[in-house]
């Protein structure tokens, strides 16, 4: 058993109990996958990060899910920063992340982390009528095609008509396995829709999205950067946002309202990346004492 410092971080938020929350173990990315899952078991929460010492960049982290370790995530990244900042270990107002989906920039602005997510990939496109049935919604609810998009990790966008059917959306098991095998991940949880609206939740927000999440994992995440991301390129790409620069809301119904500022690197038609920004709030700090390895 070692010791190993933490902090949990509210992401995507200024304040206590907002955004999205995530567990920093600093020092933990030796640890064995079985040892970090079952961390991310015990906190409840949706990941939580473990970092360790990079021959590439700044620093290499480590994103785990109750279920597996995944190669990126948006707002363990804000919390990361969040948490190595408030402790001091941050000497320079840019620096660079080692992850499982390549190199990440991050630029501190004030109180801004913003991450510059790797250029989108868009796969392949999901029946809009299989994937209203995965959120137990009417096939004309969806208002434009959904399409597997990544910006590090890839989710079916998934643009709905309005507040009501976002708010109406229920996950079905079932039938989100069959749109995980149409986008190509047959027996994964992956390709959750990440459902988004072009009405923010606040009349400071020019989006509002949720993601669904079947077990292990809580029912819903409160703020999903990754998603925000390759939402964000799918709405660019096909002309559904006119502003090259805007704010994304997600968690306001849970209460855990979060809010994201979105820009594009590059023109509509060649983006080379997606830069996420948000704020992290240190919600707690301690040690935790973990085992070499747990089954």
């Amino acid at each position: 058993m070692s010791w190993f410092e933490f902090d949990w971080v509210d992401a995507f938020c200024d304040r206590a109990f907002g955004g999205n929350g995530c567990a920093v173990v600093h020092g933990g990315a030796h640890l064995s996958e079985h040892v970090c899952m079952a961390y991310v078991r015990e906190t409840s929460l949706v990941e939580c990060t473990f970092t360790g010492p990079s021959d590439v960049a700044d620093i290499r982290v480590r994103y785990f899910l109750a279920s597996r370790e995944i190669p990126f995530a948006g707002h363990p990244t804000i919390a990361t920063v969040a948490a190595m900042r408030s402790r001091g270990m941050i000497e320079s107002d840019s620096l660079t992340l080692e992850t499982g989906a390549g190199i990440v920039s991050i630029r501190l602005q004030g109180a801004q982390i913003e991450m510059t997510q790797v250029a989108p990939q868009f796969g392949p496109h999901v029946p809009a009528d299989l994937v209203a049935s995965a959120v137990n919604l009417p096939a004309d609810a969806i208002i434009s095609p959904p399409q597997l998009v990544s910006t590090g990790l890839p989710f079916c966008i998934t643009v709905l008509r309005d507040h009501k059917a976002l708010r109406a959306a229920q996950l079905v098991e079932g039938p989100l396995r069959k749109v995980a095998e149409a986008a190509g991940y047959s027996g994964s949880d992956m390709a959750e829709p990440f459902m988004v609206t072009l009405e923010g939740a606040t009349d400071a927000g020019d989006t509002f999205s949720r993601l669904l999440l079947a077990p292990p994992s809580p029912p819903e995440d409160p703020f999903t950067g990754s998603a925000t991301g390759a939402m964000a390129a799918y709405l660019w790409k096909y002309g559904l946002m006119a502003k090259d620069s805007f704010v994304a809301e997600q968690g306001h119904d849970m209460g855990r309202p979060g809010q994201a500022s979105v820009t594009r690197v590059g023109p509509a038609d060649a983006m080379t990346g997606i830069r996420v920004a948000g704020q992290g709030h240190i919600l707690m700090r301690g040690q935790v004492d973990l085992p070499a390895d747990a089954q």
